[in-house]
């Protein structure tokens, strides 16, 4: 042997035959390897604490703690992947830092996992508890405003034989109906903090004013009736006030805040504009709360306030009427119903047959089982200004849904027609019986009246209808209310 050896030099990994080793014998030996290295998994070193989010506002946390959360005994650099059950809610996260605004009302679980590239891996599990700061409406509002129990506004149910829906790009929500409610019966939307949409729009009355018109800031005055808000977003037509001038339902929403006699913000005559009313309504802390809720930001703007008061309106459904119960058993509108009067069928009938089969020919502008109007209508033969003996109005070829004309009493939801003119549902009936003109041959009468209503050489409607038969068309109108819509709390005033 060689000295400082400490193994014979005929030792090799595997066995071999060595010449020259031990007297010409065939020996063997061997040679240890050299150990390697086996990987270690990193471990959770601190684990993290539960955390606490606002829905609505920023989060941020750091996940890896700085660095500290995991250690790794071979000093291998981590990588960290990030996931959230149920969902994320609007948290992202880059190298373990977790970021964004909390979309949602609920708890999220957050499990970071480190890994050392080497197929180690450890992960470390926490929760971020997500609460909703609604101290301000709790103090203004009590329990009728609650963000955590929110009234159905989105999901409410709707006859199947139901066939127009127009969302128009903004469906319904339940947080965006929820403000807005608020929004609607909220008088700091006027100038004078003395109107709300409301006062126009009376719960008890079907959502209208059972004057001709309603009554705006500093004695200012609608120019037309307020218009029943009943299944708005139940109809063909798109277009908005009586005489269409809104393209879309939230257009309209914010025309009344801008009208110089209704709500003030004209930014006319002195008065402010739309933007100072932005500015009033982020100063109610009850607005910032909301704002931030729907929208996840508390900055308000027109859009804004359009897309929230339009859920509101638009959540306005009457579908449990005696109609509907009807149309329901009998599987069509033709039909007579078993759970109507005699008369209410024979009104059925006359409404909905054409005038050369001896009916009235109402289903032609009214088209059940929505009783929209055709969006295709001219004017109605109405053609009067609101207390304006003398004075016309051609541009009127809108008309809400004859459902809830009246109460579920039969109290009159009227007066009716855009300029309030005729009291009840008999003078309706009486004016479509006999359609007169009172403009004495304006041409404009005759070219924009509905052809559905004259013949030949302007020949004016004449229908002919005996007494009877024009009570058993009221008695058949009567059927098409429901009852819910005027007591249920969350079409109601919140303040």
């Amino acid at each position: 042997m060689i000295r400082g050896l400490t193994f014979s030099l005929c030792a090799v990994l595997w066995v071999v035959p060595m010449a020259g080793c031990g007297g010409g014998n065939s020996a063997t030996t061997s040679v240890t390897p050299t150990p390697t290295s086996t990987n270690q998994a990193p471990v959770v070193a601190s684990a993290n604490a539960d955390q606490a989010g606002n829905f609505g506002f920023d989060f941020s946390y750091d996940a890896t703690q700085s660095g500290t959360t995991f250690s790794d005994v071979n000093g291998d650099t981590l990588s960290y992947s990030v996931a959230y059950a149920p969902s994320a809610n609007g948290l992202t996260d880059t190298a373990g830092v977790i970021s964004g605004v909390v979309s949602a009302n609920e708890d999220i679980s957050v499990t970071i996992t480190a890994a050392d590239g080497n197929g180690g891996s450890v992960s470390d599990t926490f929760s971020i508890s997500v609460t909703i700061d609604q101290s301000s409406l709790q103090a203004v509002f009590g329990g009728r405003i609650d963000l955590e129990a929110l009234s159905n506004y989105a999901n409410q149910p709707v006859p199947g034989y139901i066939r127009q829906l127009n969302e128009g790009g903004n469906p319904i929500t339940d947080a965006g109906a929820t403000l807005g409610r608020v929004l609607f019966y909220d008088t700091a939307l006027s100038i004078t903090d003395g109107v709300s949409c409301a006062s126009c729009h009376l719960q008890a009355r079907g959502f209208s004013d059972p004057n001709v018109v309603s009554a705006g800031v500093e004695g200012g005055v609608t120019g037309r009736h307020s218009m029943r808000l009943i299944n708005t977003q139940f109809a063909e037509e798109t277009k908005f006030f009586w005489d269409e001038r809104a393209a879309s339902h939230e257009i309209q929403e914010t025309q009344p805040l801008q009208d110089h006699n209704e709500m003030g913000f004209s930014g006319q005559g002195g008065r402010p504009g739309l933007a100072t009313l932005f500015a009033k309504l982020e100063a109610i802390e009850y607005y910032e709360e909301l704002f931030r809720f729907v929208y996840l930001d508390p900055e308000i703007t027109e859009e804004k306030l359009q897309f929230a008061l339009a859920q509101f309106t638009k959540s306005i459904y009457s579908f449990d009427s005696r109609f509907d119960a009807g149309r329901a058993v009998a599987g069509d509108v033709d039909p007579d119903f078993n759970n109507f009067t005699v008369d209410e069928n024979a009104g059925k009938t006359l409404f909905l047959n054409p005038p050369n089969q001896g009916g009235a020919g109402c289903r032609g502008c009214h088209r059940p089982p929505e009783f929209d109007v055709d969006p295709n209508s001219g004017h109605n033969g109405v053609v009067g200004v609101a207390n304006a003996s003398g004075s016309f109005d051609f541009t009127v070829t809108r008309s809400p849904s004859l459902r809830d004309v009246v109460d579920p009493n039969g109290g009159s939801n009227g007066p009716f027609m855009h300029d309030g003119s005729l009291q009840s549902l008999n003078d309706v009936v009486d004016h479509y019986n006999a359609i007169q003109d009172p403009t004495g041959g304006n041409p404009n009468f005759f070219n924009g009246l509905d052809n559905r209503l004259s013949g030949p050489n302007n020949n004016l409607q004449r229908l002919n209808l005996t007494q009877a038969q024009k009570d058993q068309i009221v008695a058949f109108l009567g059927t098409l209310s429901g009852s819910n819509l005027y007591t249920d709390v969350k079409y109601s005033d919140p303040f």
